[in-house]
């Protein structure tokens, strides 16, 4: 039992130090998001009507969401990355579990996502939104359930690839999709049927609405099933992602 905690936070540790170590990484990570709550939330937020809150406020929780799931999944091809230089080879015949090895990765990809998001939530305050510092903590507990679906979820996709450039192939087509159509840029009530379809089966709506519940108290959907869905969904990113990783050959 010692060993298993014991590699999950060596594994944990190592990925926390090998994000603060690359800068660029948490530059290129926050400058996306920074540029449409800086250039879009603020020059349309006299323009955008919302009822009840301002654009800015609107946007707020979104753009948190598009920089927990970007800094979450993208901290998959780290597993692409140790198996390409031969780290992964010497965890996975390490005397531990794979589940060990899981855990450790996703709470330090998590960790990580956290820290952007928080410091992404800072940015936020600064450039004039408005929310509820009391509802921080709680905000903080739905960072790290989305952030633990989505490290997972990147986890599983690159368990089954073994080249780079291909992984963030296919996540530039899954996030960017995911993003617009959660509803995190405008509101879905507006939107065209298929669209607002489209958002019900979408798992980052609901990670929005949650932040929106909390941070604004402006969510179209009810608090309980935003987080049913996100706990669901972190159960099934989990499973896929263990049993896709202990397919890895040694």
């Amino acid at each position: 039992m010692n060993h298993e905690l014991s590699a999950v936070f060596s594994l944990w540790k190592r990925e926390v130090i090998r994000f603060f170590r690359a800068k660029s990484r948490v530059i290129g990570t926050l400058g996306f998001p920074f540029f449409f709550l800086a250039v879009l939330g603020t020059g349309l937020n006299s323009i955008m009507s919302i009822p009840g809150t301002s654009y800015l406020d609107f946007m707020t929780p979104g753009i948190l969401s598009m920089v927990i799931m970007f800094g979450s999944v993208f901290s998959g091809v780290t597993v692409i990355m140790d198996r390409q230089f031969g780290f992964l080879k010497e965890t996975l015949v390490a005397p531990v579990s794979r589940i060990s090895i899981i855990a450790g990765k996703s709470l330090g990809g998590a960790t990580t996502a956290v820290f952007q998001g928080s410091l992404m939530l800072a940015i936020a305050v600064l450039l004039g939104a408005h929310i509820d510092s009391e509802a921080i903590p709680v905000t903080l507990g739905i960072m790290l359930l989305v952030s633990l679906s989505f490290v997972a979820l990147g986890t599983a996709i690159a368990s089954v690839m073994e080249d780079m450039h291909g992984f963030q192939l296919v996540m530039n087509f899954l996030v960017m999709p995911m993003f617009f159509l959660s509803g995190a840029l405008f509101p879905v009530e507006s939107a065209p049927d298929i669209i607002r379809h489209i958002s019900y089966v979408n798992p980052l709506t609901y990670s929005v609405e949650a932040f929106r519940f909390f941070l604004t108290g402006a969510s179209r959907m009810a608090i309980e099933i935003s987080l049913g869905v996100l706990v669901l969904f972190l159960v099934a990113t989990t499973f896929l992602a263990t049993y896709l990783f202990s397919r890895i050959e040694d």
